[in-house]
Order: structure tokens, then sequence, then C-alpha cells
């Protein structure tokens, strides 16, 4: 099973857990406080440059007549799309910049440059998976109701093309997402209607993304139509896939963990911030690749501070490693091609009936509940009531359970 009593899988006390609680709300307070126009500032360059770079692109790719410069205008489109998408279009909505008050930069008004409804995506995103994050049955962002990243959930045969279905999510991201925006805004719906405008709403918005990208730029580029639809694709499909990459090193690496629906009842906000320490993880990045991937290299900041501006990210990591080492918590990040080298184990494995995977549900790399430690006595839940979870996972590895090897 999943984590039912996050504390106990953390091995914190209830006085602990209130703790941390305050000092996280102590960071996000100085945040909020010395918020203003550096940030401000930083936002609008940051639109400033996207835009630029984005008609740059479109420019070379129109105007060139070599292959070197296709490639390179192509490339320069992509890093346009994934700055939009993930620095500006996926933190706006956050409401990263509401304090702001400007309407071009705002959570109720901005629109991205992708296929999905931002205010689908609104609820789907900002709400069932922040608020729910991987809570079983009602985050429905642990594999996007189309793969099995847990072994809680049960196997299927058709789970056996899962490989081949995370190869297919991963170029088609976009579309991915906007269906699943769409399901979960239309489970809300309170009549046949709703679910009807909104279905209308999600089609009006794809017509118009088609339309920009596969007719109106590749019609403005005269007879060298072709290589400007074709770069269109290709630019889309590499932002695809890098947000692709981004989103799932960020939620299924080892480390990253998932709960029973149980482990939110009467959940207090200090027991939210530990499961959302708990449930994500971060990639190694530097400034580039940071600003590339929406500084959602961040990810544990990011989920316990999703309203807080991006640019911060980097400066509330380091207070919040700060307090893992304090309270003795793992803090989950490692190289990006690391993380997505385990998140992809993980797709791979699961993928295959429970009779070929040797761990169970409550000790393996992706999934652990707080029975995990009850197999040694060493490192029993309460043997050491101040020692907390990285060590608890340190003598786990130095003494396996003798129910499977961690495989």
């Amino acid at each position: 099973m999943a984590i039912t009593q996050v504390a106990v899988y953390a091995h914190l006390s209830d006085t602990d857990v209130e703790a941390l609680g305050r000092e996280l709300d102590a960071i996000r307070r100085d945040i909020l406080d010395r918020r203003g126009a550096r940030d401000a500032a930083y936002i609008r360059r940051t639109i400033a440059f996207q835009r630029i770079l984005d008609v740059t692109a479109r420019l070379v790719i129109a105007c060139t007549r070599t292959k070197r410069g296709w490639l390179l205008g192509t490339t320069a489109l992509a890093a346009a799309k994934s700055i939009e998408n993930m620095e500006i279009g996926h933190n706006v909505c956050h409401g990263q910049w509401d304090w702001m008050n400007d309407p071009e930069i705002h959570s109720s008004t901005w629109e991205w440059d992708m296929t999905g409804l931002s205010s689908q995506w609104r609820y789907s995103h900002n709400y069932r998976h922040h608020v729910y994050t991987n809570v079983l049955g009602m985050d429905d962002d642990i594999g996007f109701g189309v793969m099995r990243m847990t072994r809680d959930q049960r196997w299927g045969p058709w789970l056996l093309l899962q490989p081949l279905q995370n190869l297919f999510l991963a170029a088609t991201f976009e579309w991915g997402i906007a269906l699943h925006d769409l399901y979960s805004e239309r489970d809300r719906a309170a009549t046949p209607a709703e679910k009807t405008a909104q279905t209308r709403a999600l089609i009006g918005k794809i017509a118009r993304q088609i339309g920009k990208d596969y007719v109106l730029f590749p019609a403005l580029s005269g007879r060298h139509w072709r290589r400007t639809l074709a770069a269109n694709f290709a630019a889309n499909t590499l932002r695809n896939l890098w947000a692709y990459v981004v989103i799932f090193c960020g939620h299924f690496p080892d480390g990253a963990e998932k709960f029973t629906p149980a482990a939110v009842q009467h959940e207090t906000k200090a027991e939210w911030y530990l499961r959302q320490m708990l449930g994500t993880a971060n990639f190694q990045a530097g400034p580039v690749l940071a600003f590339l991937s929406g500084n959602l290299c961040h990810q544990i900041e990011h989920h316990l501070f999703p309203d807080l501006p991006s640019n911060r990210y980097a400066e509330i990591a380091r207070r919040v490693r700060a307090l893992c080492d304090k309270y003795d918590l793992p803090y989950t990040t490692g190289p990006l091609i690391r993380q997505y080298l385990l998140t992809l184990r993980t797709i791979h494995k699961l993928a295959l009936p429970d009779s070929f995977l040797t761990a169970t549900s409550d000790d393996a790399p992706e999934t652990a509940s707080e029975r995990k430690f009850g197999a040694h006595p060493a490192i029993g839940v309460g043997a050491f009531p101040r020692r907390g979870l990285r060590t608890a996972l340190n003598l786990a590895r130095r003494f396996p359970s003798s129910r499977g090897s961690n495989l």
C-alpha cells in the first residue's frame, strides 16, 4: 500500500511536523515580504525575451534557404515555445504574478501557446494535482490515467504496451494534457450542457492552435510553406518532449512517494507541507537549464509554494534543504539524466505483471509505505523517535528486508 501515516513514515513526531510547518510558513512570509520590483522586472524581461526569440526564430525559418538555418530556426522556436509554456504560462497560471495586478500577466487572463485551455488546466493542475499531490484516486496526474506508476495500481494486460504508450505520450504531451484537463473539468460539470460547453471550448482552442502553426504561418511563408510547416511541427514536438521529461522527473523518480486517500483526512497545513516534500523530486540544473524548465528543477519548492515567483525558487531551495538536514529528511534530487532513467525504469517495470516483480507495494524503489520499516527491529517505526526518515532509509539499505531485493 501507499503511505497512510505520513508523519510515521517520516519518523517525525507531531511536534516535529508542526515545527517544520512553522519554519516553512516563515520562509513563505519572508519571500512575500520581499517580493516586489525585482520580481516584476524579471517576468516582464522574460516575456519580452520569449517574444523576441519567437519572432526571430520564425523569420529565420521563413527566410533561410539552408538546412543549417532551418535547424537553427527550429531549435530557437522550440526554445521559445518551451519558455512560454513553462517559465511563463505554467507559472502565470499558478497565480505567481497576480499580485502585480497586470491584466496581461494574470492567471485569469493568460492563454498559453499550446492546445489545452489554461482555464481547464488550472482546475486539474492547481487544484486536483497540487492539493492532492500523489494521492491515489485523487491526483489524476499519477500516470495521467494511461500509465501505471505505482504498484498500488492494479495491473492489466494492456499495460504490456506501457513503454510504447510512454513514447507516444512524450511526443504528444500537449495533446495528452489537453484531454486530461478536459476530462477533469467535465467531471465537475453539473449538467450535460456544461460538459458540452467545455468540449466546445477545447475544440475552439485546438482549432486556433492548428490554424496558427499549421495554416497561418506556413501561408505567410509563400512557396516555402513546407519548410515552415515542418519547422512548426518539429518545434512543437521538441517542446512536448522537453515538458514531458521535466514533469516526469519531478514526480516519478525513486523517492517521490505515493499516498492513500486516508493520508489527507484531517490533514493540517504542516502535514500538507510534509507530504509535498515527500511526494516530489528535483533535478540538478544550472541557470540556463533551470530557466528552460520553468524553474521546475525545483519541483519540491514549487509544490511547497506554488504561487511564489519562480525566480525565487533557487534561494528557497537552499533554505528547504537546510530544513531537510535539520529534520533528517531526504531531499530527493540528482542529475537530470539519472532522474529520468529512474523514471524510465519504473515505467518499464510496472508494465509487467506483479508476479515478475520481486519487491512489494510496501517496499519498492518507486512505491513504499510506513510498513517498509516494520520488517527490521533496528529500524522499526518509533524505534528512534528523534531520528528522521533519511537515517531510517539508510539503515533500511544497510539491513535489507527479508521480503524482497528492493528491485
